[in-house]
């Protein structure tokens, strides 16, 4: 009998959702291994497949029986065992029962709590096929699905109806109830181009049965380089570049199960709309890949996936050339009307949308933004007015027909239509830019009236949601606080901008008459806004304990924190950083242990040992260079001069008693460690770099 097996379970359904297809997939086999960790089954390569209609999973080298083992069933300690005449009591008589044996089959164990009485049981381990179903269903069972469904008559519930359901093992059938299916060892292929049964006759035939005779290619990763490929010829074939999208690449992918490339056309007129509009229309509607020319304009073309060979490919071409002219007409008929109107004429509609119930409508958001981005602007150099007049006009492309039709368009037709009435092309951009970065790697805003009513929007609904209780709980963020802030912090920082956090986060609440302003909600806010840059840093590099040696000094300047950052990095890289770090941690135990007022004044004429001369000496030597290179945020070449104090801290701990029986020679001692501390604590806590 074979040591491994070659394993391949198949789920065949109606058309699944597409945007969920590769997170099922990826769950789906992730929930099998992880059933055959707890099982305690090796296995080798795990294969996973995907399209529209099936969900599979391939495992190779698949153990075949769990190894036997023994089990140890503790029973009464021994003294409880057995009564004074060294008989059985009903505590042992219990337990013997409760294993299925008799006392004297029971055993005893020493352990360093006394003699323990104990069962070891053997326990055969069972074949892989009669562990897989319940696997396999268990898998099944756990699978991110919002909400299921149930079909018919039956009690089953899945997120699309279940129709047929694959399970080999080798060449041998796994029988197994799935979903209300019994297994099989047939698979159906493409729809239209192959509806009739494919038997499978071992788990490695079966992607290349469904690519030779199903018409489908079964492999997700794989079909999606397919599609790529194809889109990328075809626009290559016009003198075009393809702009591929990767998330509409995914769902695309997902939508078919044999992909052909198909190009159309549509009228140039259209091309007098702005692009991105275009482009909503085509992508969004469509799922088409639009085609950029030489100089990175719209072409009057668009290339659709179609999910079967046609003979006939003029027809699938003239087909979506009919359903995509309504659409691009749309778009057309809303950017011209749009344009009989300033954006100044939709301000008053804002009064209509509720922002949020407590926090008021849109209208009163953008009266809030005029006043913040002002304030934010001033130290960036802006112009009150040129500030103003785009916070004023930052929310009106909401109330546009287009935006209405195409949510995703907020700002970038802001700007068109600013531009179309003549505004300062910076109050333009800025109406575009505010939204940035809108996703993990986006460029932030270019100007400084952008980063200013960037600044300001984030920061006005951080601190208006957060202020009325609407704190983001485990992944329940509907507001996108965690998205704002990180947005927030990287634009400040990314851009040199010397801004103090703090004082803006007590600007901005002022700001929301529904707010009440304490020191302890500055604190949340403050300290929530900061967190986010934890996995920012985290990104480049930066490890838990250096962040944390910076964050717990709470710079007001994320400017600042960054600039401390930067030198607690370098600084760990130092023969000192070690040494030193574990000092401060014991001069911060130490710190910790007086009670009162820390002493601050170190009298020389106390020091009675050598050591505490030459640290004393040290630091006094060290005090001014460091002091101005910390006035100047040159942390790195101040914790370079710190390093210095090394060697006699060292000799100063290795030499000296610090809690010594005279009051007054602790407390100068304590005083000389409080000044070094509280010298490096001007930087970070390095004393938090003990486990870097």
């Amino acid at each position: 009998m074979s040591q491994v097996h070659d394993f391949l379970v198949e789920i065949g359904t109606e058309e699944l959702p597409p945007k969920a297809l590769k997170k099922l997939s990826e769950a789906f086999g992730a929930g099998i291994e992880a059933g055959l960790k707890a099982a305690e089954l090796n296995y080798g390569e795990v294969s996973l497949f995907a399209s529209p209609r099936r969900l599979a999973v391939r495992i190779q080298e698949l153990q075949a029986q769990q190894a036997d083992k023994t089990i140890e069933k503790k029973g009464p300690a021994k003294k409880s065992a057995f009564d004074a005449e060294g008989k059985a009591t009903k505590a042992l008589e219990g337990f013997a029962r409760g294993c299925g044996v008799s006392t004297a089959e029971l055993s005893e164990i020493d352990t360093d709590k006394g003699v323990w009485m104990v069962y070891y049981q053997a326990e055969k381990g069972q074949p892989v096929a009669a562990l897989l179903p319940d696997i396999v269903n268990q898998s099944l069972a756990k699978l991110p699905i919002p909400k299921r469904m149930r079909w018919g008559s039956s009690e089953v519930e899945f997120v699309r109806p279940v129709h047929w359901a694959v399970m080999l093992l080798d060449e041998t059938l796994v029988p197994a109830t799935i979903l209300g299916n019994e297994t099989s060892d047939v698979t159906y292929g493409h729809r239209f181009h192959a509806p009739e049964a494919l038997k499978i006759t071992r788990p490695g035939d079966y992607e290349a049965l469904l690519g030779e005779k199903g018409y489908v290619k079964a492999n997700f990763a794989e079909r999606s380089e397919m599609i790529r490929k194809q889109v990328n010829e075809v626009a290559a074939s016009v003198w075009g570049k393809a702009e591929i999208d990767e998330d509409l690449l995914e769902e695309v992918t997902a939508l078919n199960e044999w992909p052909q490339a198909v190009m159309g056309d549509f009228d140039e007129v259209f091309l007098s709309v702005p692009s991105e509009a275009l482009i909503s229309a085509m992508k969004g509607h469509q799922k088409y890949f639009h085609i950029l020319d030489a100089n990175g304009k719209l072409m009057p073309k668009f290339i659709t996936i179609s999910n079967i060979n046609s003979k006939n490919p003029e027809s699938v071409k003239s087909g979506n050339e009919r359903v995509i002219r309504p659409r691009l007409s749309d778009a057309k008929f809303f950017w011209d009307q749009d344009r009989k109107h300033g954006l100044e004429d939709f301000l008053p509609r804002l009064k209509t949308v509720v922002f949020q119930q407590k926090l008021g409508t849109l209208f009163d958001k953008v009266e809030r933004l005029e006043t913040l981005t002002v304030k934010i602007a001033k130290p960036l150099g802006v112009a009150p007015e040129i500030a103003s007049r785009a916070a004023r006009l930052s929310k009106a492309d909401l109330m546009s027909e287009m935006v209405g039709e195409f949510p995703e368009l907020q700002g970038v037709m802001g700007r068109y239509y600013a531009l179309e009435q003549k505004e300062d092309a910076l109050v333009a951009a800025a109406i575009d830019e505010q939204y940035q970065p809108r996703f993990s790697g986006d460029a932030l805003p270019a100007s400084a009236v952008s980063q200013a009513l960037a600044i300001a929007d984030k920061l006005d609904t951080i601190t208006g949601i957060y202020g009325v209780g609407q704190i983001p709980t485990g992944d329940k963020d509907p507001f996108a606080l965690r998205r704002a802030a990180l947005g927030l912090m990287r634009i400040i920082i990314e851009n040199g901008l010397d801004l103090d956090l703090r004082l803006l986060i007590q600007f901005s609440l002022e700001l929301h008459p529904e707010v009440t302003q304490t020191e302890a909600l500055v604190n949340d806010i403050y300290g929530f806004i900061i967190s986010r840059l934890k996995a920012y840093y985290a990104d480049q590099g930066v490890s838990a304990e250096e962040f944390e040696a910076v964050r717990v000094c709470e710079p007001a300047h994320p400017l600042d924190f960054d600039k401390r950052l930067e030198a607690v990095v370098q600084f760990s890289k130092m023969d000192a950083a070690e040494a030193l770090s574990s000092a401060n941690k014991r001069i911060s135990n130490l710190l910790k242990k007086v009670s009162g007022d820390l002493p601050e004044t170190v009298n020389p004429k106390l020091f009675d040992n050598p050591a505490e001369e030459a640290l004393w000496q040290m630091l006094d030597n060290l005090r001014e260079s460091v002091s101005e290179l910390i006035a100047g945020r040159d942390y790195t070449a101040a914790l370079t001069e710190l390093a210095k104090i090394r060697q006699p801290v060292d000799a100063f701990f290795e030499d000296v008693m610090v809690m010594a029986d005279d009051e007054a020679v602790k407390n100068n001692r304590l005083a000389l460690l409080n000044q070094i501390y509280q010298l490096f604590m001007a930087i970070a806590d390095i004393s938090r770099l003990q486990s870097a």
